[in-house]
């Protein structure tokens, strides 16, 4: 696919997606959500890509649907997508519960971060809370912006919200559709750290290189997997999973390097071929 809404490049095992519409602070439309599905398909199946970073070209992450598209869609009366039939499908056959819009990224095989390099709105903002982790520009602005146009929480931030934030405060941004600082998410628990704008992406990437050198690519994987499927179950299929997967893992070359390095004090040498 010729990519005109993004851009794709790997380094060093790490695959960059940069959302490329800097003149509209890389506002989302179809073009964008189709292009980034497929980058997420093709770094999900590269056995070379080990973590996957996600940025927004120039000043903005992502501030929400373009003008225009909403425009049309009022003109329209109600809501056209503006993607293919035949989109990618990254993440999907996991999890029943992952098959959905953004909540593939559940699914993917490998972590995500998001370096959050100015404004998030709307789909901008669920686009960086379905990521794993996030990094944030110092004083970049960040709104669910759904309730000042009548329309629902978009792309499952009810759901997302209250348990990242807890209920209290995410009934206050989903309710209000307020502009909050990334000082603010910090506070919140939102973003996992806040740097000058120049420094988001090298640290997020960096961050990236550090996952793959210090952490068996099975590993974040299951943990993933474990993760998301936990917040939508008890806690006993929690610990009968873990004790499958402890099981299946220990029997895996990367369990036998990994006690090695440890013992030998030297770096892990990962199988990145699975």
């Amino acid at each position: 696919m010729e990519l005109k809404a993004t851009e794709l490049s790997i380094d060093d095992g790490v695959g960059l997606i940069t959302l490329n519409r800097p003149r509209r602070m890389n506002a989302w439309t179809g073009r964008m959500h189709t292009e980034y599905r497929a980058c997420l398909a093709e770094l999900d199946g590269d056995p070379a890509v080990g973590v996957i970073v996600i940025t927004g070209k120039g000043r903005g992450f992502c501030v929400g649907g373009d003008a225009e598209a909403l425009q049309g869609h009022a003109r329209k009366g109600g809501y056209d997508p503006g993607t293919p039939k035949d989109l990618a499908l990254p993440g999907y056959g996991v999890e029943d519960a992952f098959d959905a819009s953004f909540a593939y990224h559940f699914g993917l095989q490998k972590p995500v971060i998001a370096a959050m390099n100015g404004p998030a709105a709307g789909v901008g903002l669920a686009l960086a809370c379905f990521a794993d982790l996030r990094f944030a520009a110092a004083g970049a602005r960040f709104t669910t912006a759904h309730g000042k146009l009548n329309l629902p929480a978009e792309y499952g931030l009810s759901w997302l919200l209250p348990r990242m934030v807890g209920l209290t405060r995410a009934n206050e941004l989903l309710l209000s559709s307020r502009v909050f600082s990334a000082e603010e998410a910090l506070a919140m628990g939102l973003v996992n750290e806040v740097l000058a704008a120049e420094q988001v992406l090298e640290h997020s990437l960096a961050y990236a290189r550090d996952l793959l050198e210090k952490v068996a690519p099975n590993s974040l994987r299951q943990t993933r997997w474990q993760i998301y499927r936990d917040l939508h179950r008890d806690i006993a299929s929690s610990v009968r999973d873990s004790e499958s997967l402890l099981g299946e893992m220990m029997r895996e070359p990367d369990y036998a390097e990994g006690v090695a390095a440890f013992l030998d004090k030297r770096q892990p040498n990962w199988n990145r071929t699975t």
